[in-house]
């Protein structure tokens, strides 16, 4: 007896398509494309992935560094100056330090000239 696959197929399929919803043109119609369209947006997510951390850590420098210029201190000589003073304190909060919380970050900053 033949065995016929178009519930299989379709249920197939049909998880695929639904990953690309929103796409345009023949990305979402036709299965092919579909399938192309899917695998390319998999490898753009999980690339970006690792991206966003570069980008976040950037950002964070150059906030440090607009708010370390203020306080006349560059910011390498920021870092090097905590590194010495045994202040471990990541470039996340330094930043919402410098963006929130001037006199704290202020404090850091005297901390860090002390140990130079």
């Amino acid at each position: 007896m033949r065995v016929k696959r178009g519930f299989a197929s379709r249920r197939r399929h049909k998880r695929i398509a639904k990953s690309a919803e929103g796409f345009r043109g023949r990305r979402k119609n036709c299965f092919k494309h579909v399938k192309l369209g899917v695998q390319k947006a998999l490898q753009h997510a999980y690339k970006h992935r690792r991206a966003k951390k570069r980008e976040f850590r950037a950002l964070w420098i150059v906030r440090i560094n607009a708010a370390a210029r203020e306080c006349g201190i560059s910011y390498s000589k920021l870092i090097r100056g905590l590194q010495l003073a045994k202040v471990e304190i990541d470039r996340k909060v330094l930043a919402q330090l410098a963006a929130t919380d001037n006199k704290a970050f202020q404090a850091v900053v005297e901390k860090a000239r002390a140990a130079l």
